[in-house]
């Protein structure tokens, strides 16, 4: 498979790495494993964010980049991936104001141990800080070499445009991507309302829970299955006769094809219209082959059509 291009001068894999289950339901030790499994099979696009897993008892936040940060140290690969991480979400660094957004991009790149950092997303809005604040912060972050891109994540199509509107006036930097919650079972707000704004702009999108927590993996079918899992509660959400009709037809095309469910949903994700990388996440590198398939896996017309259909299109 080849790579795909984030703005102008970026080339990611189509499967981004999720980075959200480091420090939290992997130990340093087994996101080493993944994180040498998914370079090895080709990948080279790394998402975290700095509040990541701050919920977690005893963590504090940047527990992921920290993690990160080392595997780039150890292995020498800082130069093979690309690393795109979060602002807004880190206790010590809440929102979007430029002297915090200044100072939470240091404190990332002080974790990662790097440079700069190649995709800077805007981690959720921030109504209290005026956007023309926040996009001149962004911008002075590129100026100085500390940032390669930006992006927006968790935005409504209306401050999207309003960013591009304050951006072109005032000469600063414009967004290359947005991250939107989008997946097979979470199709009508971003389509309805993320889509046309990301299309109008040329936007790369990089879809996360692309999974919906796991449930499209097929390994939730009833209330029974949910059991401990971290993200069990988040998949209970689609347990109902419309999230189970479209899990069937996923494990119906997977049985067919000598797939896995999961490798199926996010070959129909990549293939939608501006998406370049789904996010997903592995706990293990035993759930990592089926991610990393899906970069290469094609669905023929009849079964795009089929999902499409199941799913509300």
């Amino acid at each position: 498979m080849s790579n795909v291009s984030i703005g102008s001068d970026i080339d990611v894999f189509p499967l981004a790495l999720g980075g959200n289950t480091f420090g939290w339901t992997s130990d340093e030790s087994t996101s080493f494993q993944v994180l040498d499994a998914y370079l090895a099979a080709g990948g080279n696009f790394l998402d975290t964010a700095d509040g990541y897993s701050a919920w977690v008892p005893g963590n504090s936040g940047g527990e992921s980049e920290t993690i990160i940060g080392a595997w780039l140290k150890a292995r020498g690969t800082r130069d093979q991936v690309v690393i795109g991480t979060k602002v807004s979400q880190h206790p010590q660094f809440r929102g979007l104001a430029a002297a915090n957004i200044a100072a939470a991009a240091d404190a990332s790149l002080g974790r990662l141990g790097t440079d700069r950092i190649d995709l800077y997303w805007a981690h959720y809005d921030d109504a209290n800080t005026p956007l023309e604040e926040t996009a001149g912060a962004f911008d002075a972050l590129v100026k100085s070499g500390k940032v390669r891109t930006i992006g927006v994540s968790n935005y409504t199509g209306d401050r999207i445009r309003e960013w591009f509107t304050i951006a072109r006036r005032e000469g600063f930097t414009l967004p290359v991507a947005v991250q939107p919650h989008y997946n097979l079972v979470e199709r009508a707000g971003y389509e309805r309302d993320i889509a046309p704004v990301a299309a109008a702009e040329h936007l790369a999108v990089v879809p996360y829970y692309a999974l919906a927590s796991g449930f499209l993996t097929g390994k939730y079918r009833s209330a029974d299955d949910l059991g401990a899992s971290p993200r069990g509660h988040g998949a209970g959400k689609y347990l109902n006769d419309a999230g189970l009709a479209v899990v069937k037809v996923l494990a119906d095309i997977a049985h067919a094809r000598g797939s896995e469910p999961s490798t199926v949903a996010l070959s129909w994700l990549r293939g939608r219209p501006d998406v370049v990388a789904p996010i997903a996440s592995a706990r293990t590198v035993e759930q990592l082959p089926a991610l990393v398939a899906s970069a290469a896996f094609e669905l023929t017309a009849e079964e795009r059509a089929a999902l499409d259909e199941v799913s509300g299109s």
